[in-house]
């Protein structure tokens, strides 16, 4: 007899195939009703007069000449097997991205460009999550008074403003002015430092409003619970209450909201690496949208939905540590 716990988590497993087969193929309807095969081949030939000769060669080089979805033309399975979604989207579920239209590994970029994005995208996480925790444990602890009135519209003037200004105006305030790191540019080793340091800072206040105000409403809801009642009826100081108890109750909704996140570190942030000229998935994302290259599309978007499904699995498997209901239907 199968344990619950393991029931519970072969249901959640079994839940993950039919969800990214419907994101594969939703990806590769929206990008082939924008974008003909002879879009794609005309964009890649690079010239205004494409003879169809030229076109026909493209497409039969990278693998577009065939239907996308059914071919009529063939019998029996073939008839979905011997089609471009096939060709190009079911070799995704076992991890082999295939090559980009301008015949780069996809794999071998993926390795390569996991670092930069890793190297941002980690200090951002692990630093915003102590810098939240702490000005919201701040703000609980003075509840009800100016400093957590001010706070809370410091945190909400913060989430009102534009990524795109907290960027240009990071770039020309301590690029431009201060001339304290580089406005852009990546380097390998000790130097890529530098190169990190202004756009962690300016992800990390861009995520303290929202961050904060986050942690805030959880930890006032668990002010309001029995268990806290009777610590401060033991005696306790209201700082070891919040410190001791509050935040380790409020932890499960503090991890599953991290654990969301974890598909950002690795594919990068798109506007981030792209202002910041940095190497990383984010920006590799962009490039390919532009230059309409399918392979690379449907594999970060693949990448990115895998990713994120693990996450949300992790979710529920501490949901249903923490609460046996949940793991066994209730």
């Amino acid at each position: 007899m199968i344990a619950p716990m393991t029931a519970y988590i072969l249901r959640r497993l079994l839940y993950t195939f039919p969800i990214l087969v419907g994101i594969n193929l939703l990806t590769f309807t929206l990008f082939f009703v924008v974008n003909t095969p002879n879009d794609m081949a005309r964009l890649h030939l690079g010239v205004k007069r494409v003879t169809p000769e030229a076109i026909d060669k493209w497409k039969r080089e990278h693998g577009y000449n065939k239907p996308l979805l059914v071919n009529r033309q063939e019998e029996g399975k073939r008839k979905f097997t011997e089609t471009i979604f096939f060709d190009k989207s079911v070799s995704l579920f076992l991890f082999d991205f295939g090559h980009a239209d301008d015949g780069r590994d996809i794999g071998r970029d993926i390795q390569e460009r996991m670092g930069p994005s890793l190297a941002i995208a980690v200090p951002e996480l692990i630093v915003g999550l102590l810098i939240n925790i702490t000005a919201a444990m701040g703000l609980t602890l003075f509840r009800a008074t100016y400093i957590d009135y001010w706070g809370v519209v410091i945190a909400v003037a913060m989430m009102s403003i534009s990524f795109l200004f907290y960027i240009i105006g990071g770039q020309f305030l301590i690029s431009k002015l201060l001339h304290l790191v580089p406005i852009s540019g990546f380097d390998e080793g000790v130097m890529m430092v530098k190169f990190l340091i202004l756009p962690t800072i300016i992800g990390l206040l861009y995520g303290v409003g929202s961050g904060t105000r986050w942690y805030r409403t959880l930890f006032l809801e668990e002010i309001g619970k029995d268990y806290v009642r009777t610590a401060r009826a033991k005696g306790l100081s209201e700082v070891i209450v919040l410190f001791r108890h509050v935040l380790r109750n409020a932890a499960i909704p503090i991890l599953t909201g991290v654990v969301v996140l974890l598909p950002l570190l690795f594919l990068g942030a798109l506007l981030t690496e792209s202002f910041f000229g940095i190497p990383g998935l984010g920006s590799y994302t962009i490039d390919a949208i532009n230059s309409q290259d399918f392979g690379i599309v449907r594999a970060m978007v693949f990448l990115g939905s895998a990713l994120y499904i693990v996450g949300l699995i992790l979710t529920d498997i501490m949901y249903a540590w923490a609460d046996p209901r949940v793991r066994l239907g209730g």
